[in-house]
């Protein structure tokens, strides 16, 4: 039986976001921690009141075991930790968060026939407002993607894809954070260069950011018919936008998510 709902292997920034969230929902006491470097667990441990375990423990005990693991270790982690996985009589669910690794691919390197839930989050889990897209093989249920979901509800959105989008999604919605703080940091300098105090200037170029998502998911409309609500004729923002548009900024945005893309593609063959 399980003595953990949730189990992390690896306490990365985006694993941290997440234990972040879950800790919103479920007791910290209910959370187990496993990092290469303990120390890093163990601070986080702390902070939240989570327990401390090593990988095998993790993988014993909890009923989510989330892989925070970068790709190119996954292979090696799974191999350590079959021999765990298969001797558990109580079910659990593998979370693997390893970009460009499919579930069939995982279901391999584990070595034996599991359920795997494959999600691909971003830091804004850590304040609630992350974008979570997620696909699962045959062998989860719907009431465990009810109980996984319910415990990460804090976490912020989580839209399910069919797993030939994850790549695709995940450039966006995971990579895009960021693309968009570079483009905030522009923002930031270019009131700076204009006389607004540094720490005035990021604020107001962070909170358009806010602003502008809010208002595009609820209202429904396309960016271009909301862009050009505030462009007016002979104005100071269209002038703004015609030099965006001169230095390519949305070529390079889009070239951006579909390298972003091929390169989680790239990760899942290593």
């Amino acid at each position: 039986m399980a003595n953990y709902l949730f189990g992390f292997i690896g306490t990365g920034n985006m694993a941290g976001a997440l234990v972040h969230a879950a800790c919103e929902r479920v007791a910290p006491d209910k959370i187990i921690l496993a990092n290469r470097t303990a120390a890093k667990a163990e601070a986080l441990a702390e902070e939240f009141g989570c327990a401390v375990g090593s990988n095998s423990e993790v993988a014993a005990q909890s009923r989510y075991i989330f892989l925070g693991v970068k790709p190119q270790m996954m292979a090696e982690v799974l191999a350590q930790l079959q021999p765990v996985l298969a001797g558990r009589e109580d079910r659990f669910v593998l979370v693997s968060m390893a970009a460009g690794l499919t579930t069939a691919r995982l279901e391999e390197l584990a070595g034996l026939p599991c359920p795997i839930l494959r999600i691909m989050p971003n830091t804004a889990c850590a304040v609630g407002a992350g974008m979570v897209t997620y696909a699962a093989n045959a062998a989860v249920t719907e009431g465990e993607l009810r109980e996984f979901l319910d415990g990460m509800v804090f976490a912020g959105t989580f839209d399910r894809l069919e797993e030939r989008l994850i790549d695709a999604a995940s450039a966006v919605a995971g990579c895009g954070g960021a693309f968009l703080w570079q483009v905030m940091e522009a923002m930031a300098d270019g009131g700076v260069a204009c006389g607004l105090p540094r720490d005035k200037a990021l604020l107001y170029a962070a909170q358009i950011m806010e602003g502008t998502g809010k208002l595009t998911l609820s209202t429904g409309l396309h960016p271009g018919v909301l862009k050009d609500q505030v462009c007016s004729p002979g104005g100071s923002t269209i002038a703004g936008v015609r030099v965006m548009e001169e230095r390519g900024v949305r070529g390079a945005v889009m070239d951006a998510v579909i390298a972003s893309e091929a390169r989680n593609r790239e990760l899942g063959k290593q």
